[in-house]
C-alpha cells in the first residue's frame, strides 16, 4: 500500500504537467516539458504514474497531433509534430524504446487506466453500424473491449495508437477540403506530377535518385512501431523493441501475435477500409446480419505515402518466406483463410498470414481509387497508388536495403536493421507461383479496371497514361512462365470440366473455386443497373475478361486504347510526341506478346461515325463520387436505359422504365425480327382463307333502341380493337416499343403539376 502523501504528490505533479502541456508553445518549452515527463515517469511506479495517464496524457496527444480537443475533427497546423525543430525530442519521447513506452506497458499490464475513444473519429464504416451490432463481433482484434458502436474502451497504448492511425486520415481530409479545384483548358495541370511520382517516368530521374530520401517524424514513428510490434519472420527472432511499448509479461494475456494483429488491423481499417461500402467479407456480413449503405466514395487521398510504407513492410514477410523456402514450393496453402492468427512460437509469420490479411482491403483500396476517382481532384494520389500496385505485383523485384535510411535515422545498428532479402531483380520463377495464384485478381481483374481508368483519363495527359499502361504490360509480360500461368488459370476458370488430362492443369484447377470466391467477395457491391449506362457499370468485370475474345475483353479494349492514343498524339504537338509514339510501338509489341502475337484488328466503327457521335473529350469521362453522373456524355445504347440526366426525376424514371418493360413483355414487343416473321408465317398458315358470319333465322326478336345501341357500341369497340391491333402489328413489324420514360421529364411533370394547381385554385377562387 503506497503512502497517502506519495499519491497526493503524483496527483499534484500530474496536474502541474497538465498545465505545462496546455501552456507550452515554443520549441524550448516543449523540449523542457518532454524532459519533465520522462523524469516523472522514471521516478514513479505504475500505480503512481496512472494519474499522469488519466489527467495529462489525452491533452498531450491532442497537442502533439494538433487536435484542439479529443472531439476535434481535424488537426491544426500548430501541432508539435509539424515543428521540424522538435523531431529529435518527440521521437525520443514517443519511441518504442523510450521511458513513456515502458510506463505505458506497465500501466496496461495492470489495467489501471481505460479510455473512451470518440466514436465519430472511428473508421467511416463503423459510424453507419447500428447500435444492435457490436464492433467486437466484426473486429475482435481491435475492438475486443467494446460493448457497442458508441462505447469504445481502450487501454493506454490502444488509445494512443488509435489517435496515431487517425492523424494522417484527418490531416488528408483537412487538406482536401481546403483545396480549391481549378479547371484548366488542358489536362496537364492535373497530371503534371505523375512523372515524378512513378519510378522510371521522370525525365530527371538521375538527379532525383542521387538525393537522399526525406522521412518526416510521422513516417519514422510508423516504421519504429511496425518494427517493434509486427514481426515479419520467426516470432522468436530478435526484435529491437521487444522490451518496450507492447512487451507484456507472461502474466498478461496478450501474446506477440495479438499485438501484431492489433497494430496491423488498426492501420488497415483506418487507412485502407475506412469509407468502403463493403468493409468485410460477404460471408461474415451474412452470418452476423450486418449491412452497410452503398456509396461510391474514393479512398481518402493523401494516404499513399504511409500506405506504401505499411504495405512494403508487410511485404517483407512474403520475401522472407520465399527466401526461407528456397527453391522448394511454398508451404502456403491457398485455401487458408486469415481469420485469427494462431501461430506457435516455432512457426514463422510468412505471407500466409500478412498477405491474407492484406489482400481484400488492399484490392478494394486500389479498386475504389481507380473507379471512383473524381475528375476535378488532383490525381497525384492515383499515381502513387499505381506505384503501390506495381510494387505489389512484383515482389521478386524487391531490392536489398530499402529500410536502411530509416534504420539510420532512428539510430539502429546496421546488424539489427531490417533488410529485404529479395531476389535482387531476378524476375518471376516457379517458386512465386503460389503468390501469384493467391493474388490472381491483382494480375487480371484489376488490370481490366485499370484499362477502363486509362480510357477515361486518356484525354487528360495521353503521354503519362500511355506510359502507365506500358508499365502494366511490362509487368505482365516480364516472364513467359508468368504469362502461361495466367492463361492456364484463365482457361480453367472458364472451363466446365472438373477433370483434365494434364496433371499440371489438375493441380491448378483447385485454385479456381478460390479465385471465383475472391472475385465475388472482393468486388462486392459493383453491379449494373437498368438506368445507369456509365462506362464503369457497362464494363463491370463480372467475369475474368482479360484474355476474352469479345469486345469487352482485354485485347479489344487495349487495341481501342492504342488507336485512341495514336489519334490523341497526332492531334497534339510537342517535344515528347516522338518518344510517346515509340511507347505506342512498345505497347503494340507487348500486346502481341501477351496475346500470342495477334495483330491489332481494324476497328469495326468508322472514324467518321465516331467523330459525329462523340468528341474525344466526351468519351470515357470518369464517374463522379456520390452516384452522380456527367450530364454531357452522349449515350449510344438503348435510349430507354440511358443514364439519369439532370432534367429527369430519378425514381419516376425507374418506375416508368419498369412499367414500359412490363408492357413490352406482355404485348410481345421484345421479340426479335426473325421470331416475328416466324410467328406471322405460322399465323398465316393456321388461319382460314375466309370467314363467314352466320345470321340467326329468327329476326323477329331484333327490335328496339337497346339492340341498336348494343350494335353501335360493339362497332365502336371493334373499331378500337382493330386500330389497336393494327398499331400493335405496325410496332412489332418495325421493332418499336413502348417507352414511357419521357413522362419522367421535369418539364412534363411540371406541366401536370401546374395544371392540377390551376384546377385546385380555380375551385377556390
Amino acid at each position: 500500500m503506497l503512502p497517502h502523501s506519495y499519491t497526493l504528490d503524483s496527483v499534484s505533479k500530474s496536474q502541474e504537467l497538465l498545465s505545462t502541456i496546455q501552456s507550452a508553445t515554443s520549441p524550448s518549452e516543449i523540449t523542457s516539458l518532454c524532459t519533465s515527463i520522462e523524469t516523472f515517469l522514471h521516478a514513479h511506479s505504475p500505480d503512481q504514474s496512472r494519474h499522469f495517464f488519466s489527467l495529462a496524457f489525452p491533452t498531450l496527444i491532442c497537442n502533439i497531433f494538433g487536435f484542439e480537443n479529443p472531439r476535434a475533427a481535424s488537426p491544426s497546423s500548430s501541432g508539435w509534430i509539424n515543428i521540424p525543430d522538435l523531431d529529435k525530442t518527440l521521437f525520443s519521447l514517443l519511441s518504442p524504446s523510450g521511458t513513456l513506452a515502458t510506463s505505458i506497458s506497465a500501466v496496461d499490464r495492470l489495467s489501471l487506466v481505460k479510455y473512451l475513444f470518440p466514436a465519430e473519429r472511428l473508421p467511416h464504416w463503423s459510424r453507419s453500424l447500428s447500435d444492435k451490432h457490436n464492433l467486437s463481433d466484426l473486429c475482435p482484434s481491435i475492438f475486443s473491449s467494446s460493448s457497442s458502436s458508441s462505447q469504445i474502451q481502450l487501454n493506454v497504448f490502444q488509445y494512443f495508437f488509435f489517435w496515431f492511425a487517425y492523424y494522417p486520415v484527418s490531416k488528408a481530409n483537412s487538406n482536401n477540403s481546403d483545396q480549391i479545384s481549378v479547371k484548366t483548358s488542358t489536362g496537364k495541370f492535373r497530371l503534371e506530377n505523375w512523372k515524378s511520382s512513378i519510378p522510371g517516368f521522370s525525365a530527371s530521374k538521375n538527379n532525383v535518385s542521387n538525393k537522399k530520401p526525406y522521412y518526416d517524424l510521422y513516417t519514422r514513428l510508423l516504421y519504429a512501431y511496425l518494427r517493434a510490434n509486427v514481426p515479419t519472420s520467426d516470432l522468436t527472432s530478435h526484435q529491437p523493441y521487444r522490451s518496450s511499448i507492447l512487451h507484456y509479461g507472461s502474466s498478461h494475456d496478450a501474446t506477440i501475435v495479438d499485438r501484431a494483429e492489433f497494430v496491423v488491423n488498426t492501420l488497415i481499417h483506418f487507412w485502407l477500409v475506412d469509407n468502403d461500402f463493403s468493409p468485410f467479407p460477404v460471408s461474415v456480413c451474412k452470418a452476423l446480419g450486418v449491412s452497410f449503405p452503398f456509396g461510391e466514395m474514393p479512398p481518402t487521398s493523401g494516404l499513399s505515402k504511409v500506405v506504401k510504407l505499411f504495405v512494403r513492410y508487410l511485404g517483407l514477410s512474403t520475401v522472407t518466406a520465399f527466401c526461407e523456402n528456397g527453391n522448394s514450393s511454398s508451404s502456403y496453402s491457398p485455401s487458408a483463410r486469415w481469420r485469427t492468427m494462431e501461430v506457435s512460437k516455432n512457426k514463422d509469420l510468412g505471407y500466409a498470414c500478412w498477405n491474407q490479411c492484406l489482400q481484400r482491403p488492399l484490392y478494394r483500396f486500389l479498386l475504389r481509387t481507380l473507379l471512383f476517382c473524381p475528375m476535378a481532384s488532383s490525381v497525384k494520389n492515383v499515381s502513387q497508388v499505381f506505384s503501390l500496385w506495381i510494387r505489389y505485383l512484383e515482389p521478386w523485384n524487391i531490392k536489398v536495403g530499402k529500410f536502411k535510411e530509416l534504420d539510420a535515422m532512428n539510430g539502429e545498428k546496421l546488424e539489427n536493421s531490417v533488410s529485404e532479402n529479395g531476389s535482387g531483380g531476378g524476375g518471376f520463377t516457379p517458386c512465386w507461383q503460389d503468390y501469384v495464384l493467391s493474388n490472381y485478381l491483382y494480375y487480371t481483374s484489376l488490370v481490366m479496371h485499370f484499362i477502363g481508368f486509362a480510357h477515361r483519363f486518356l484525354h487528360s495527359d495521353v503521354e503519362i497514361v500511355v506510359q502507365m499502361v506500358l508499365k502494366v504490360l511490362d509487368t505482365l509480360t516480364s516472364s513467359k512462365e508468368l504469362i502461361d500461368l495466367l492463361k492456364n488459370v484463365d482457361t480453367l476458370f472458364h472451363s466446365k470440366q472438373a477433370g483434365l488430362s494434364k496433371p499440371m492443369l489438375n493441380n491448378l484447377y483447385r485454385y479456381v473455386p478460390i479465385i471465383r470466391e475472391q472475385l465475388q467477395d472482393w468486388e462486392d457491391g459493383l453491379c449494373e443497373t437498368d438506368v445507369d449506362g456509365s462506362f464503369l457499370h457497362d464494363n463491370w468485370n463480372k467475369d475474368l475478361r482479360l484474355f476474352a475474345d469479345g469486345e469487352d475483353g482485354g485485347q479489344q479494349l487495349l487495341q481501342l486504347f492504342i488507336l485512341r492514343a495514336e489519334a490523341e498524339l497526332q492531334a497534339i504537338s510537342g517535344d515528347n510526341v516522338a518518344r510517346s509514339l515509340k511507347c505506342i510501338d512498345s505497347l503494340k509489341e507487348k500486346l502481341g506478346c501477351l496475346f500470342d502475337g495477334r495483330a491489332i484488328k481494324p476497328s469495326s466503327i468508322s472514324p467518321e461515325r465516331i467523330q459525329h457521335q462523340q468528341s474525344r473529350d466526351e468519351i470515357f469521362k470518369p464517374r463522379r463520387a456520390g452516384n452522380r453522373m456527367c450530364t454531357d456524355v452522349k449515350y449510344k445504347g438503348d435510349w430507354m436505359r440511358r443514364p439519369i440526366s439532370s432534367d429527369e426525376i430519378a425514381w419516376l424514371a425507374k418506375v416508368l422504365v419498369w412499367l414500359s418493360d412490363w408492357m413490352n413483355e406482355n404485348l410481345g414487343l421484345n421479340q426479335s425480327e426473325i421470331s416475328l416473321r416466324l410467328n406471322e408465317t405460322n399465323n398465316s398458315k393456321s388461319s382460314s382463307p375466309c370467314s363467314y358470319v352466320e345470321v340467326s333465322p329468327d329476326v323477329t326478336h331484333i327490335c328496339g333502341p337497346s339492340e341498336a345501341l348494343k350494335a353501335f357500341l360493339c362497332t365502336i369497340c371493334s373499331w378500337f380493337l382493330f386500330v389497336g391491333a393494327a398499331c400493335l402489328g405496325f410496332m412489332r413489324k418495325n421493332g418499336l416499343r413502348v417507352n414511357l420514360r419521357i413522362l419522367a421529364s421535369k418539364k412534363v411533370v411540371m406541366v401536370f403539376v401546374l395544371y392540377a394547381v390551376f384546377n385546385v385554385l380555380k375551385k377556390f377562387f
